[in-house]
């Protein structure tokens, strides 16, 4: 009869803490998160994991009363379900939750081994509530009660019986990685434990699931007990979800698309543009006129390119003018630098509450609003601002807070290329080396220096000089450059083209005649194809022995270039000897390209191209880039 009455709800939606959700309710410690056959594989990465990390502190230094909430979890719990939950939503959202649980679970192990011996009244009072966290975690992450928890402690190997987690999805290549991790008893044997994908250097070896188990786990490695305790806490019992359960699968599938669509929630921007309505309400006719007309201005401007292209929208907007203004008071007020500044406020919180001033004066706001909206429309075609961006979209809030000291008319291309060449050194860092934005190395230093980019007082070699002074404090040339021989993405690609046209540049045969510019749909060539018909003559032709060895350099930069679209498709798996050659009018080719790089290799010296000549290119574009990053002047 329950059976029955239970299968006649459609849903069943549930507000729960991070720590309810995962251990679920009584009576359903047996049952098991299963992700679907369908379901895509794992695919968060260590910026995800940041962005996660970022969330939580902020949350946790901001002292909020209130909880904080991370979105909606869509579960199935169809007959055909019986004791597991399968998720239809929230399987990318809550293995990271997992991953971080372990992490902290071991960093409070460690810890509870160091103060075990500390006996002090205060010491036991906060080593109790310390190991009811502890224990709690261990409860949730195995599946198990007070009983289960005193074996588990008694016999670690205990734990690899239970399930917490099952991983049906057939685009999941790494299964047990997830359970390979949650099963281990330190960090050392997690490592030990976990696939390492051969010839890989550093954390290229690991799966997404180890580097973002790592990510977490260094995090908490900085905190100390008290910081341990308290993350615990607000963790488990402050951060909320939205639990969906339902009983049709169809029904949950139906819903998952719905709330995954355009226009559900209303945006920051529309509550805040509501509110500066409101407030414009109260003032003069004409001054309703001028708010309407520069309001209108805005979202015409935002509304263009600017949006389509995902350059920027209202939100961005408000975010960016938000930073500018904080960092114009953190220029100002010491006390507010030292306590408040580097905790980022939400946007609502801060237009509608923490700075409602700002509100108060519509006019003032809308004109600052639209200065920014048009600046980035004065600059959305520059190719160096389009490579900044290729790299992060963090830079935005820096380089707008530097170029909103000019007036619209005064910014020139000068003054965009050196505030943008400085943040693009920086953000190609971030791109080689294994670590978050919300590292010290970046997001600390750049807010700092933020308070310098608002301030004309400080000039561009000033800026220049700081960055200058962080990049080689923090990494050694040599370093950077192995980094870069082990990449195999393609932003570097573009900068690359971009450092080569500027040494060609230096010559005086050649100055002024190359310009740095790539189409939206420019390809990445590779000049020893990665696939085709050919594949196997032409790789024996370049000297390379195994497939191995192969795979190894064909994702080498020296190997990749920018070429047209139209171009790539005409010659991409063909001979090297076809690709560059003179005479074939009909054909296109290299010869054809406005890209630097690739019609420059028209005049190659060599009909092949070896194992030889992609190691001599990477290790020419390493110098190259390395020796911008290092601010290293090269001499033509």
């Amino acid at each position: 009869m329950e059976q029955a009455q239970e299968m006649t709800k459609k849903i069943d939606p549930e507000l729960k803490t991070i720590g309810e959700y995962l251990k679920k309710e009584t009576g359903e410690k047996n049952m098991v998160f299963v992700i679907p056959e369908y379901q895509r594989g794992y695919s968060w990465k260590i910026e995800h994991c940041d962005k996660l990390w970022q969330d939580i502190e902020d949350f946790i230094k901001s002292g909020a009363n209130d909880p904080y909430f991370f979105g909606t979890i869509i579960v199935d719990c169809s007959e055909e379900s019986k004791s597991k939950f399968h998720l239809i939503d929230g399987q990318q959202r809550t293995t990271p939750f997992i991953l971080l649980l372990k992490a902290l679970l071991l960093r409070m192990k460690e810890t509870l081994d160091k103060i075990k011996d500390k006996e002090d009244e205060d010491n036991r009072k906060f080593k109790k509530g310390f190991e009811r966290r502890y224990e709690n975690i261990i409860c949730i992450l195995y599946n198990t009660d007070d009983d289960g928890i005193i074996e588990i402690l008694d016999k670690w190997d205990l734990v690899k019986d239970k399930i917490f987690l099952e991983n049906h999805s057939i685009n999941e290549e790494f299964k047990e990685e997830l359970k390979n991790i949650i099963d281990a008893e330190s960090f050392d044997i997690a490592e030990k434990e976990c696939y390492k994908f051969p010839r890989k250097q550093k954390d290229n070896k690991y799966t997404n699931f180890f580097k973002n188990f790592k990510f977490f786990y260094e995090k908490l490695g900085n905190y100390g007990e008290i910081q341990l305790n308290s993350f615990a806490e607000n963790f488990l019992n402050k951060c909320q979800v939205i639990e969906i359960r339902s009983w049709q699968l169809g029904q949950a599938i139906t819903m998952f698309n719905s709330l995954n669509s355009k226009g559900m929630a209303l945006s920051d921007a529309d509550i805040i543009s509501a509110q500066l309505y409101s407030n414009i309400q109260k003032d003069k006719q004409e001054d309703r006129k001028k708010f309407n007309e520069t309001w209108g201005k805005i979202k015409t401007t935002i509304s263009t390119e600017l949006s389509s292209r995902k350059i920027i929208n209202l939100d961005s907007v408000l975010q960016q003018y938000m930073y500018i203004t904080r960092s114009v008071r953190a220029k100002d007020d010491e006390s507010f630098k030292r306590t408040e500044y580097y905790t980022t406020p939400g946007l609502r919180n801060y237009y509608t509450n923490i700075n409602k001033e700002l509100l108060e004066q519509p006019i003032d706001l809308c004109n600052n609003l639209l200065k920014i909206a048009q600046i980035w429309d004065l600059i959305k075609d520059c190719p160096i601002v389009k490579l900044l961006l290729k790299f992060n979209e963090n830079a935005k809030i820096y380089l707008i807070s530097y170029l909103n000291r000019y007036e619209i008319e005064n910014i020139n291309k000068s003054i965009v290329l050196n505030i943008t060449e400085c943040l693009l050194r920086l953000f190609v860092v971030l791109e080689l080396v294994d670590k978050g934005f919300s590292s010290t190395e970046f997001k600390s230093f750049l807010f700092s220096e933020n308070i310098k980019l608002v301030d004309n007082q400080y000039s561009i070699d000033d800026i220049k000089d700081d960055f200058n002074q962080h990049i080689s404090k923090y990494w050694k040339i040599d370093s950077i450059k192995q980094s870069i021989l082990d990449y195999e993405k393609n932003a570097i690609v573009f900068l690359n083209e971009y450092l080569y046209i500027k040494e060609k540049n230096k010559d005086k045969k050649f100055k002024g005649k190359k310009k740095f510019k790539f189409a939206d749909n420019v390809n990445i060539e590779h000049i020893m194809p990665a696939s085709g018909k050919n594949l196997e003559i032409i790789r024996t032709d370049a000297g390379i022995e195994t497939k191995e060895d192969f795979n190894a350099l064909v994702n080498q930069i020296g190997n990749k270039i920018l070429l047209e679209e139209n171009i790539n498709k005409s010659i991409g798996n063909e001979w090297f000897r076809t690709k560059k050659q003179h005479s074939v009018n009909n054909k296109t080719g290299y010869k054809d390209s406005s890209y630097a790089i690739a019609s420059d290799l028209v005049d190659y010296e060599k009909d092949t191209w070896t194992k030889d000549d992609i190691e001599n290119a990477s290790e020419k574009a390493a110098n190259r880039i390395s020796n911008f990053i290092f601010d290293i002047q090269q001499n033509s």
